[in-house]
């Protein structure tokens, strides 16, 4: 097996299209051949060197290929002795064939020092055999924490068990009429890689309105694989927490707590790339937020609970809404002042529940004291609501009385005039001509009659 990888190789693999979890193939052919001559260029300068994998006298294998061992130091046609260090005997199934070791679909635990000797025993080569797999498809994530900048962060999707590098580069999408008179072939670069930051790369003075496709290649000594991801700023750009979060209660004011932030410091602030902020804030003691938004950079929290303990948090976004919000900043905690009335109002109840202490102490076996004011809460109310139900029994009992005065007065003047005009009637009627004891007695009980 060879030890390196030749840009034929890098250029072999970058060709073929990507496995279930590529993104998508590049649709302009010319452009993606010279995606495929870049990476090749990248991985002849790296790869050209076999010792660059590891040191001298390593050979890699593909984990369940046979796997040959050649004996550099042998003479031809003369007898070959392999051992394996560590081990009494070789591999099970392997077989020596003119000189070199065959391993029949080695496995990793087939992976260890093997050395030749000759009839006289006398050491002729050694070599050190490792096992792994080729390279699968990346998976690649890019972001923009400014409007300047993106950098993408890849991982293996697969343990190989080999030494592993990347080669990233970028094209530019879409072009302006002097680049494509300065470049043909469309505008690629290399993603610059971090050394101190393993798995990321960083393109540097991008375009906020514009288009890429990146190229995240994994090469090992076995092969490559790679995947090709299209990205625009607006979707990707997620700006970095808000810093120096400072939370503040409001003198006076038993409900507010003042807020303040800054931008992060990894966001140039001009005037056509603004953030917008979101401020989420609770009681320690609660589970759920509060959550307000604004574009200053500081808000004053209005409806906090006096003298509890709050937990606030700020996060930021592109002002036009483009990208996604950052992670929240650290938290910062704060307590708005006690209201006075609640103050007075504890220290009186405190003072209440100690003098009942002192008269009648507790024989309960739980050591806390016991708080009498609210026995004695509950006997006032009740003596009140006592006091208040009487009242209102009077009062109804004096309606009652006067209603029915005034409906039996109504009544008694609406029968006066009738006996009145009956007793007319009955006077008119008697005969003129009617004498004696009967008839003044008659007369007296109209004329009683009239009176009433």
């Amino acid at each position: 097996m060879p030890s390196s990888v030749t840009p034929c190789d890098v250029a072999r693999h970058a060709g073929t299209p990507p496995g279930p979890g590529g993104r998508m193939r590049d649709p302009t052919p010319g452009l993606g051949r010279v995606m495929v001559l870049l990476a090749a260029a990248l991985a002849s300068a790296s790869l050209a060197v076999p010792e660059g994998w590891g040191e001298e006298g390593v050979q890699y294998g593909q984990v369940g290929t046979d796997v040959t061992l050649s004996c550099a130091g042998a003479r031809a046609g003369s007898p070959v002795e392999w051992r394996r260090a560590g081990a009494a005997a070789l591999p099970a199934g392997s077989a020596v064939r003119h000189g070199t070791l065959v391993l029949p679909r080695a496995g990793l635990a087939a992976a260890g020092t093997y050395s030749c000797h000759g009839e006289d025993g006398a050491l002729l080569h050694a070599v050190s055999l490792r096992l792994g797999h080729l390279p699968g498809v990346p998976s690649v994530s890019c972001r923009a924490s400014d409007y300047e900048n993106f950098s993408c962060s890849w991982t293996s999707s697969l343990e190989t068990f080999l030494p592993t590098r990347y080669i990233t580069t970028y094209r530019k999408k879409s072009l302006t009429g002097e680049e494509k008179r300065r470049n043909k072939n469309g505008h690629v670069g290399p993603c610059l890689q971090d050394p101190a930051r393993a798995g990321t790369c960083t393109v540097h003075k991008s375009e906020f309105w514009s288009s890429y496709r990146m190229n995240v290649t994994e090469v090992n000594p076995l092969g490559s694989n790679f995947r090709l991801l299209d990205i625009t700023m607006q979707a990707i750009i997620k700006p970095d927490p808000p810093e120096g979060l400072v939370v503040e209660p409001v003198p006076q004011a038993p409900r507010r707590l003042q807020v303040s932030w800054r931008y992060p410091t990894s966001w140039p602030k001009e005037p056509h790339f603004q953030l917008k902020f979101r401020l989420q804030y609770r009681p320690v003691i609660h589970r759920f937020w509060s959550v307000v938004e604004t574009v200053n950079l500081s808000e004053v929290i209005t409806d906090a609970f006096s003298g509890l303990e709050h937990v606030v948090q700020v996060s930021a976004k592109d002002f036009l809404d483009a990208g996604n919000w950052s992670e929240w900043s650290t938290e910062a905690r704060a307590t708005p002042v006690r209201d006075p009335a609640t103050v007075v109002s504890e220290e009186t109840t405190t003072d209440t529940s100690l003098e009942s202490l002192a008269e009648e102490p507790s024989q309960a076996p739980n050591p806390e004291p016991i708080n009498r004011s609210d026995a004695l809460e509950k006997m006032a109310i009740l003596v009140s609501l006592g006091i208040f139900a009487f009242f209102i029994l009077a009062a109804v009992l004096v309606i009652t009385i006067l209603v029915w005065l005034r409906v039996r007065k109504h009544g008694k003047d609406e029968t006066k005039p009738h006996n009145f005009l009956v007793a007319a009637t009955h006077l008119k009627a008697l005969p003129s001509e009617c004498r004696g004891a009967p008839c003044r007695g008659l007369r007296s009980r109209v004329q009683e009659a009239q009176i009433l």
